[in-house]
């Protein structure tokens, strides 16, 4: 399936759907930009500025493995904590 609908679809319609785009180019916008704060943020927190190795050491591979798991877990739970509070806002403004 592509980003712009499902298979076959763009054949069948004879054009891409312009929404499908744009939703796709901001989900493609807000993906670029969380990946942009993990690195900054994990890459300040676990490697060290020296660079005296090519490789990431044992360490710094861990810290930078748990950073980029609690980064995604905790935009997770935010996520849907937010998406909770539009679904009850969006029921009690249509009640």
């Amino acid at each position: 399936m592509s980003f712009f609908g499902a298979p076959g679809l763009q054949q069948q319609q004879g054009a891409i759907n312009p929404q499908n785009i744009a939703l796709a180019e901001q989900e493609l916008e807000l993906f670029t930009d969380l990946f942009n704060r993990i690195t900054d943020s994990c890459h300040q927190k676990c490697i060290s500025t020296d660079y005296s190795q090519a490789d990431l050491s044992q360490g710094e591979a861990v810290c930078i493995d748990r950073c980029v798991a609690k980064y995604l877990e905790t935009n997770t739970k935010v996520s849907s904590k937010m998406q909770q509070v539009v679904l009850i806002t969006l029921y009690h403004l249509h009640k």
